[in-house]
């Protein structure tokens, strides 16, 4: 057992977890954990989180596909403040848009404008980003904002793992990722596996599948 919290793959089927002391559902309740856990991510499971073998009868393959998005940083840049966006890493939580809509805008081009919102509000958000897509600008390139208060996983409903503070169980291959945070693929369709690049939005996956 390591002294530390660990994930990995295991080859076309599910990530071992070790050594983890919290993890949450969507509505931020406990779940319980054991010193190690097989977490599904074929999607397919009858009992998810947890892995039951149903990636053996569903042809499940550890990597295949292409990212959704670019592997590009975007800078937007406002009188004060800014932020880096890089697309392939963007799990589409959708945090910016829903709880910032003001500064974050599908509709607008550039999408992003920090002048709209403040100093402290553009913070909250790009720590409530929990794939890392999104950074604070800096003369230096991006500075990622973490809350140390989030379990180490949490299970989005109907979404993938949200990482806090473990080791990725992969090397990270987007622009500016950060193994401080991280979001892993739970419904088995990501082009960019093991980390989620919202292919679950798309297919419409859920939980209950």
């Amino acid at each position: 057992m390591p002294d530390t919290p660990e994930i990995q793959e295991r080859e076309d089927g599910p990530l071992v977890v070790t050594g983890v002391t919290s993890m949450t559902d969507a509505d931020g309740n406990a779940v319980e954990v054991k010193p190690v856990m097989a977490l599904c991510r074929c999607g397919q499971s009858k009992s998810k989180p947890f892995c039951d073998g149903s990636h053996r009868d569903a042809g499940f393959k550890s990597r295949g596909g292409e990212p959704s998005g670019k592997n590009r940083e975007y800078t937007f840049k406002g009188s004060a403040s800014g932020v880096v966006y890089n697309p392939m890493v963007c799990s589409h939580a959708a945090f910016c848009v829903t709880n910032a809509g003001h500064m974050f805008n599908l509709e607008n081009k550039p999408w992003v404008d920090p002048d709209k919102g403040t100093d402290d509000e553009l913070r909250a958000i790009v720590m409530a980003c929990p794939s890392g897509a999104l950074q604070m600008a800096t003369e230096a390139g991006g500075e990622h904002l973490i809350d140390e208060t989030r379990a180490q996983i949490t299970i989005q409903k109907d979404g993938p793992y949200y990482v806090t503070g473990i080791t990725p169980p992969e090397d990270q291959n987007g622009s500016g990722m950060t193994p401080r945070k991280y979001v892993l693929c739970r419904c088995g369709k990501s082009g960019n596996k093991p980390f989620c690049d919202g292919a679950h939005r798309d297919a419409g996956w859920r939980d209950d599948a």
